[in-house]
């Protein structure tokens, strides 16, 4: 039987606000990574803003490059893995001009990747990876999906959200409460000093059939309350249960609903990732009350970064091709991905 020879991929992500570059090998796994944050760029606005982004890309992406080339004293890599979408079309367009381009001058294929599979897919650099089938909760800014996961590029879209993701709900909560940017990391340390009983805010539609998620009706009802403590010259010492009490309601919608899901489909492994997968109380309670196994990615894999992108292009080799197709998508279906052909 014919053994190919281990191949090194390198990883570019640049969907958002995080430049993230690795160098993932198919026999010795992830050997390099480095990830630069547009954090503080964007904190004096309060969010994300595109053409900041697509410049810093343009900015780092290079250097970050060559620097684990550097490290690794490798010359080029056998293949490229790109973040073809969605994102933002801008940053997307850098990362993808960038792979293209040095496949061209590399003479080595380039593998356009969907970013929430390279989020999916982050738990396999772990030593523990999960195996095939299990339940994914892929939780984001920009995404909040349940999907039942039979193998790579098998995907069945169980639930998802119908209005804000989950990571948006937290940002936008950590907006009313006065909290900083990023919101959600500053929403979850100031909730562990407070009381995640002292309000009833709702579960939506934990209660209901299906597997769909929806977060504005708890947004605002916090921002009701936030109205009304403000009244009365409370938010300063009410501020922390607030932030308590939402996070409780979201991580009990979040892990009812997933639970619920593996039990419909009669799966014993549940996979969590993207960035609100970092959250301690998701986690916490997911393995108290789940009775199967639970993975994650560790920390710093959780949020955008260029070894999920490695790692799902060593999965999809099969589907390299030759430089030169710039692709960017701002929206992109998961289950319209196939399985590949060499699986």
């Amino acid at each position: 039987m014919y053994d190919p020879p281990p191949m090194i991929i390198l990883g570019i992500e640049t969907s958002c606000d995080e430049t993230g570059v690795a160098l993932y090998c198919t026999d010795r796994g992830l050997i390099a990574h480095r990830l630069h944050s547009q954090v503080d760029l964007h904190a004096v606005y309060g969010g994300v803003v595109p053409e900041i982004a697509s410049r810093d890309h343009i900015r780092m992406l290079l250097p970050l490059i060559q620097q684990i080339l550097n490290d690794t004293g490798l010359q080029k890599p056998d293949a490229i893995a790109y973040t073809a979408g969605p994102g933002l079309v801008g940053a997307l367009m850098v990362g993808s001009g960038m792979a293209n381009g040095l496949g061209l001058a590399w003479n080595c294929p380039v593998i356009p990747i969907h970013h929430m599979e390279g989020h999916l897919l982050a738990p396999m650099l772990e030593d523990e990876p999960p195996e095939y089938p299990f339940l994914a909760l892929l939780v984001s800014g920009g995404h909040t999906m349940l999907i039942a996961v039979a193998a790579l590029g098998d995907y069945n879209l169980l639930g998802t959200t119908l209005d804000d993701a989950v990571g948006e709900a937290f940002d936008k909560t950590a907006k009313l409460l006065g909290l900083g940017y990023p919101g959600g990391p500053a929403l979850a340390a100031l909730a562990e000093t407070g009381d995640d009983q002292a309000y009833a805010f709702p579960r939506p539609m934990l209660n209901k059939p299906g597997l769909d998620f929806s977060f504005s009706g708890l947004k605002t009802a916090v921002m009701l309350e936030v109205k009304k403590v403000e009244a009365a010259g409370d938010i300063e010492s009410r501020r922390a249960d607030l932030a308590a009490s939402f996070q409780r309601a979201a991580v009990d919608t979040l892990v009812g609903k997933a639970i619920r899901a593996a039990q419909e489909q009669k799966l014993e492994r549940i996979v969590v990732a993207g960035g609100v997968g970092a959250n301690q109380l998701l986690r916490t309670e997911l393995a108290a009350r789940f009775d199967g196994k639970v993975y994650y990615p560790r920390l710093e894999f959780c949020t955008d970064n260029g070894a999920m992108i490695a790692v799902a292009g060593a999965q999809r080799l099969a589907e390299a091709g030759d430089a030169g197709e710039i692709r960017a998508h701002a929206r992109w279906s998961l289950d319209t991905l196939d399985v590949p052909s060499a699986a």
